[in-house]
């Protein structure tokens, strides 16, 4: 996958624009991309270790660091800045956030965790 076009943050640090050359933006707020960072400490070592980040409603980004010509590590206002977004993870990201969002949304519901 190469680099997208172009990575916008809103004015309000809420969300994150990402432009392909081949496809329409995608819009991904700055909750979905902190719950599903793909950090050890959101994914665990296997799927079976995955955490359900609740409480990141009001999460914003901080920044984007560039990471070699394959990569973004996107920082947090929590602090959370252990996660490597690659092009191929924004993509796939962009494509299924709804169905990601579905399930994360059940799975703070089914471990009574709230959304904060």
């Amino acid at each position: 996958m190469n680099a997208p076009r172009e990575l916008r943050v809103s004015k309000d640090r809420r969300t994150l624009t990402v432009t392909y050359h081949d496809h329409e933006p995608f819009e991904l707020s700055a909750e979905l991309l902190r719950v599903t960072s793909p950090s050890a400490e959101v994914q665990g070592h296997s799927p079976e270790q995955r955490v359900t980040v609740p409480g990141k409603r009001n999460v914003a980004i901080s920044r984007i660091e560039p990471v070699g010509n394959y990569a973004v590590r996107i920082v947090f206002d929590d602090f959370h800045d252990t996660g490597i977004f690659t092009w191929n993870y924004l993509h796939q990201l962009g494509h299924d956030k709804d169905g990601v969002w579905a399930a994360y949304l059940a799975s703070l519901q089914e471990k009574g965790l709230s959304r904060g």
